[in-house]
C-alpha cells in the first residue's frame, strides 16, 4: 500500500504545531517554508485535517492553522483517514467468479481467503495507527527536533513583531 505524501506532510505539521503550542496559529505559507513544500498542495492536506476536526483554520492576515485538540487526542489513523479517506486499502473485485476457471456460486458465499487475509492485515495496521498519537510521535522524536521547531516559531514571532 502506498499513501499520499500529504499524510507525511500532515503528520509533520501536526507534530510541529504540537511542539509550538496548541493555541498558536501558523500560516500554510510558513509551514510550507519550514518543510520546503509547495504551499498550495500542503494547504489541501491541512484543509482536509481541518474538515476532520484535527486542525482549526482561521482566515485573515494573521490566519492559518492550529491543533483543534491536544496531541494526545489525535491518532495517526485519524490523520491518515482525514487525508486518504476511510476506504479500505484492498478492494476485492471477485475475480474468482470470472474467466475459464471461475469458482461456482456455492464457493463464493463467503469472502475468499485472499480478501479475508487482506482484511486481517489492514485491521492490524489500523489498530496500530489508532494506538499511536501525535503526542507519542512527539515523545519519540529526537529532542533537537522539538528544539528546532520551537526556535523556528520564535524566529517567526520575532519577525512578525518587528
Amino acid at each position: 500500500m502506498r499513501m499520499n505524501e500529504g499524510v507525511e506532510w500532515g503528520l509533520h505539521c501536526c507534530v510541529a504545531l504540537g511542539w509550538i503550542g496548541q493555541n498558536e496559529v501558523i500560516s500554510t505559507t510558513k509551514l510550507a517554508a519550514k518543510f520546503g513544500l509547495p504551499a498550495a498542495y500542503l494547504n489541501k492536506s491541512l484543509q482536509a485535517l481541518a474538515r476532520a476536526g484535527i486542525l482549526v483554520s482561521s482566515a485573515g492576515p494573521k490566519g492559518g492553522f492550529r491543533l483543534a485538540r491536544s496531541p494526545e487526542k489525535i491518532t495517526l489513523l485519524q490523520v491518515v483517514d482525514a487525508i486518504e479517506g476511510p476506504d479500505a486499502a484492498f478492494r476485492c473485485t471477485e475475480i474468482r467468479r470470472n474467466g475459464e476457471g471461475a469458482s461456482p456460486a456455492r464457493e463464493c458465499r463467503k469472502p475468499c481467503a485472499i480478501t479475508a487475509a487482506m482484511r486481517r492485515a489492514e485491521a492490524a495496521w489500523r489498530r496500530e495507527l489508532s494506538s499511536q498519537t501525535v503526542a507519542s510521535v512527539m515523545h519519540d522524536a529526537p529532542p533537537a527536533a522539538a528544539e528546532r521547531a520551537i526556535q523556528w516559531f520564535e524566529n517567526i514571532r520575532s519577525a512578525s513583531a518587528a
